[in-house]
């Protein structure tokens, strides 16, 4: 069956679908994205912090108490902003492999990938607790992806 008033695909819009759907591009997203997102948690929950840098700084004039309070918050938002991103692709790069491998798009990626990435985000703190970062993660997973599966 011929579509008479379909134009040709062009091979710009060709190679520009096949980098939008590598594992690559999708691991660049997930950690931009991911960095985004947690540089705003991190601005917003280390507003909410009240133990201060230094003590002492309440000493200070208010000039230099606002520049020590901006630094530290600074510093806590890139450090929340980083561990999103890395999350992130670390997430996405696994759903990436899994789905690539298995050659389809079903709710057992998504399980998969919680569970490994879980499980090396906390495998410095041992195999139990990798274990428990391999359950929460998948569980977590699987309820966001039933939630956008749902009809």
């Amino acid at each position: 069956m011929a579509f008479p008033n379909k134009e040709p695909i062009s091979k710009e819009l060709i190679y520009m679908q096949m980098v939008q759907e590598s594992c690559i591009f999708k691991v660049a997203l997930s950690g931009v994205a991911g960095f985004a997102l947690g540089g705003l948690f991190g601005m917003f929950f280390s507003s909410f912090e009240m133990t201060p840098v230094d003590p002492a700084i309440y000493e200070q004039p208010m000039k230099q108490q606002l520049k020590a309070t901006a630094k530290d918050m600074a510093k806590r938002t890139f450090s929340t902003a980083k561990n999103f991103a890395i999350v992130g692709a670390i997430f996405s790069g696994t759903e990436c492999i899994i789905e690539g491998y298995r050659a389809k798009n079903d709710i057992y990626n998504g399980t998969a990938a919680g569970c490994i990435t879980g499980a090396v985000l906390a495998a410095k703190a041992g195999p139990q607790a990798a274990l428990l970062g391999c359950a929460g993660f998948a569980a977590f997973s699987t309820a966001i992806d039933l939630y956008f599966r749902r009809e």
